[in-house]
C-alpha cells in the first residue's frame, strides 16, 4: 500500500500545472458552497426566528375546525338541508376566565387574552380600517413582541386615565396625527368613542404599523357590545419547537381552534425546503464540475503512463492494485482541493461576515444590518464529502480502465 501511495504522489507530482489547476478548482467549489450554504442557512434561521419572534407561538381563536351543528340538523339528521342558515354568534371563547386558567395550569410559557375586532379611525376627515386589539397591558407586554417595538409610549400608557390608543407610526403619518392627539374609533356595531394617541410603535411590517391599534380590553369590549368577551388567546412558549404538540392539547381540552406558528406559515416552510433543495443541487453541480478537471488529469496520467502500467503488472501488479493506484490519484486531488477550499470557504464567509448595509426607514432613521450568516462545521463536512465523492467517481473511471490494459499489447505497441 505504501508503495501505491509513492507512486501515486510521483504522478500528482510530475503535472504540477495541471494538479495545481485541478486543486484549484475543487477547491474554489467547496470555498463557495460552503460560503453559500451559510448564507442560505443563516437567512433561513433569521427569518424563522423573526416569525417566531414576531407572532404567538400557538393562537387559540373563537373559531372551531369544524361548523357547529345546526338546532335544525340535530332534530331531523336524516334529512338534507340547503340554503340553511347558520345562527348569528358573537359571544367569543364562552367562560374565559375558566379556559385561561385551565390552559395556565400546564402550558410551558406566557399567554395573553383579547378581543380583536374590525373598525374605522377618523380623524381630519380621513377614514382609515385597522383591527381593535383590546389587551390587559401588563399581560401583553410579556407575550407581544410588539413591546418591543414602540417608538414613543408604552402599553402601560394605556392605563394612564380615559380613553387610550396605541398606534403604528405609519397609521399616525397617514392620519396626520401626533402623540396626544384624540382619534375617533367606530366599530361594526356603529359605536363610536374618542381616544387619545399615547404610543406609537414600528414594527417594520407594513400591515401592522398601518392597520393595527391597541386599547384596553374593557374599552373594546365596550366598542363591540361584547361585555366580558374575548375571542383569541395567544400563547408564547418556552420551546417554540412544541408548538404542535400545545396546539393540539389545547384544542382538544377547549375545543376551540388552535394554530401553531408551523401551521400558520406552513407553505413559508415549505418553500424553504424547496430552497435547501435547489442550494445542494446546485453545490453538486459546482462541485461535479470541479470533478471533470480530476478526471481529464487521471484520464491523461493513464494515456501517457501506460508502458509504466504494463511494467507494473508483469512485475505482479493485480487489476485490483491499478485500480487502486489511480482511485488514491483522485482521492488526493479532492482531499488537496477540499483542504484549501475550506481555507477559501472561512475566507469567504469572514467578507461577507463585515458586510454592513444601511436601511432607511420611515421612522428610524438608518439602521445598519449584517448578513445573517451561520457557522457550522458540517458546511465544511457536507461540502467535503461532495468533492470526495466527485473526485472518487472522477478518478475511478480511468483507473478501471488502466487496470484492463493487457501488458502484453502495450510492450508490442498495439496500444
Amino acid at each position: 500500500m505504501r508503495l501505491i501511495l509513492e507512486l501515486a504522489l510521483t504522478h500528482i507530482a510530475g503535472r504540477g500545472r495541471q494538479t495545481i489547476v485541478a486543486i484549484l478548482g475543487v477547491a474554489l467549489g467547496v470555498g463557495f458552497s460552503i460560503a453559500m450554504a451559510a448564507l442560505m442557512q443563516g437567512t433561513e434561521k433569521d427569518f424563522i426566528a423573526q416569525l417566531v419572534d414576531t407572532m404567538p407561538h400557538v393562537q387559540i381563536s373563537d373559531e372551531r375546525r369544524t361548523p357547529r351543528r345546526q338546532p335544525a340538523e340535530d332534530l331531523f339528521s336524516a334529512v338534507q338541508f340547503e340554503g340553511l342558515r347558520p345562527k348569528e354568534d358573537r359571544r367569543g371563547i364562552l367562560n374565559p376566565a375558566a379556559a385561561f386558567a385551565s390552559l395556565r395550569s400546564w402550558v410551558p410559557g406566557r399567554m395573553a387574552q383579547s378581543l380583536r375586532t374590525q373598525g374605522v379611525v377618523r380623524y381630519a376627515g380621513r377614514d382609515v380600517g385597522v383591527s381593535i386589539i383590546g389587551i390587559e397591558p401588563e399581560i401583553e407586554a410579556t407575550v407581544s413582541s410588539v413591546a418591543g417595538d414602540f417608538v414613543e409610549g408604552s402599553f402601560d400608557a394605556l392605563q394612564a386615565g380615559g380613553n387610550n390608543i396605541v398606534v403604528g407610526d405609519t397609521l399616525a403619518q397617514r392620519l396626520g396625527a401626533s402623540m396626544g392627539t384624540t382619534i375617533q374609533l367606530v366599530s361594526p356595531t356603529g359605536q363610536s368613542r374618542g381616544f387619545k394617541i399615547v404610543g406609537q410603535f414600528h414594527t417594520g411590517s407594513n400591515a401592522r404599523d398601518e392597520g393595527e391599534t391597541y386599547v384596553l380590553l374593557k374599552n373594546a369590549q365596550i366598542l363591540s357590545e361584547r361585555p366580558n368577551a374575548i375571542n383569541e388567546i395567544r400563547l408564547r412558549l418556552d420551546d417554540p419547537e412544541a408548538a404542535p404538540r400545545v396546539a393540539r392539547q389545547a384544542e382538544a381540552e377547549l375545543g376551540y381552534k388552535a394554530v401553531p406558528w408551523q401551521e400558520a406559515n406552513e407553505s413559508l416552510l415549505e418553500a424553504l425546503v424547496v430552497r435547501n433543495v435547489v442550494m445542494y443541487t446546485v453545490v453538486g453541480a459546482i462541485l461535479l464540475v470541479a470533478g471533470f478537471g480530476i478526471f481529464n488529469i487521471i484520464s491523461t496520467i493513464t494515456h501517457e503512463k501506460a508502458r509504466d502500467i504494463a511494467i507494473l503488472k508483469s512485475l505482479g501488479f493485480t487489476q485490483r492494485n491499478m485500480r487502486r493506484l489511480f482511485l488514491i490519484e483522485g482521492l488526493t486531488l479532492g482531499f488537496a482541493g477540499s483542504v484549501a477550499g475550506w481555507l477559501i470557504g472561512f475566507l469567504l464567509c469572514f467578507a461577507l461576515s463585515q458586510l454592513e448595509f444601511k436601511l432607511s426607514g420611515a421612522a428610524v432613521g438608518r439602521e445598519i444590518t449584517r448578513l445573517p450568516l451561520f457557522w457550522t462545521p458540517w458546511h465544511y463536512v457536507i461540502a467535503s464529502a461532495f468533492a470526495l465523492g466527485s473526485a472518487g467517481v472522477a478518478g475511478y473511471l480511468p483507473a478501471r480502465q488502466a487496470a484492463r490494459l493487457n501488458p502484453v499489447d502495450i510492450i508490442r505497441g498495439a496500444t
